[in-house]
């Protein structure tokens, strides 16, 4: 059975194919995808009541952003930054915590690679993946 409540502890973002995927370090914040469907629009002069009519065109997988500390020693985050500067499309996987049994793969390319600095603040890292393709949310019961 799955618990439906968890804390975010644990949770990870990982760079690369699953056998060699690196865990991106010193984070404290990852969102999902945002997908999205396009419409359009199939009104025309028969549609009754006086309203549009539409049907579902093409997905956007959207993006994933994800923030935390930055360490130039991390290889996750030199991973991110090559992809960036390589403008290559990576694999992706967002692992919750094992309790959940729940994971996000995805192929994205690297948009925005970010460090900010702070008065009375850690240095910061923030990073924006644009999603290339399907997302693939995957659920494993556990026991």
């Amino acid at each position: 059975m799955i618990k439906l409540t968890q804390r975010a502890l644990g949770t990870k973002l990982k760079i690369g194919a699953a056998a060699s995927a690196v865990p991106i370090g010193f984070l404290t914040s990852i969102s999902s995808p945002s997908m999205s469907q396009e419409t359009i629009d199939v009104t025309t002069l028969d549609s009754d009541g006086e309203y549009r009519e539409f049907i579902g065109g093409f997905k956007d997988g959207g993006e994933v952003s994800a923030s935390g500390f930055f360490n130039p020693d991390d290889p996750g985050q030199a991973a991110v930054y090559d992809a960036l500067e390589n403008s290559t499309t990576e694999d992706f996987t967002i692992e919750f915590p094992a309790a959940m049994g729940a994971k996000w793969s995805f192929k994205g390319v690297v948009t925005a690679y970010q460090t900010t600095a702070e008065l009375e603040e850690a240095v910061g890292f923030e990073i924006t993946i644009k999603v290339s393709g399907k997302p693939v949310l995957e659920i494993t019961p556990t026991p």
